[in-house]
Parts: structure tokens; sequence; C-alpha cells
């Protein structure tokens, strides 16, 4: 019942193509963001993972 309701619809050929397009720009605009990304900034971010061993955790104020 779908699929003829969708082939009914005339121009609907080009709606994957133009989602296909978004889909595909998106992420090679991301890959292109990634590859230029300044050097030290990514490297000073990574210094801030989980488990720095010079911050203590803290739980309720109280140091653990």
């Amino acid at each position: 019942m779908y699929k003829n309701v969708l082939q009914a619809i005339e121009g609907i050929e080009i709606y994957p193509l133009i989602s296909f397009t978004i889909f595909f720009l998106f992420f090679l605009g991301l890959l292109v963001y990634v590859a230029l990304m300044d050097k030290k900034y990514v490297s000073n971010m990574s210094s801030f993972a989980c488990g720095d061993d010079e911050e203590e955790q803290t739980i309720g104020g109280n140091i653990q």
C-alpha cells in the first residue's frame, strides 16, 4: 500500500539523492574540520581526560 502511495508522487526519486548529498557533505565537512583543527588545542583538550591523577575527586564536599 505505502509503496503505491510513494510511486504516485511525481518527482519523489530526487529526495533520496538530496538526503544522501546532505549526509555526505555534512560528514565531509566534519572530516575537514577535524583535519584542520589546531594540534595544540587537541593536545590540550586530551589532557582533560577522565581520571586525572593530579586532581582529587570529591563526593558531597568530602575528599575521598
